[in-house]
């Protein structure tokens, strides 16, 4: 590889070679499935190409969060009025 002085000069990528990896033993199939569903769940791959689907607005996002905050907080003071009694 040559380098180059030029200080806005970016060298390419290489390619990732990671990933989620999953190994398959003594044929079970469907326990690797499983495991292999999970790492994709924690990782929120599923949840960003949803969000990924659609653009939403900056403001939207916002009243978005702020509506989900007010839920969670109702639900912990319900939450909270039932353990009283």
């Amino acid at each position: 590889m040559r380098f180059n002085n030029n200080k806005n000069y970016r060298q390419p990528r290489e390619p990732q070679i990671g990933g989620i990896h999953v190994e398959v033993r003594n044929g079970d199939f469907n326990k690797a499935l499983r495991k292999f569903k999970k790492k994709v769940q924690e990782a929120g791959i599923i949840q960003e190409i949803r969000d990924r689907k659609e653009y939403v607005k900056p403001s939207e996002k916002r009243a978005k969060a702020k509506a989900a905050g007010i839920a969670r907080w109702k639900k912990k003071q319900r939450k909270l009025q039932d353990e009283s009694y």
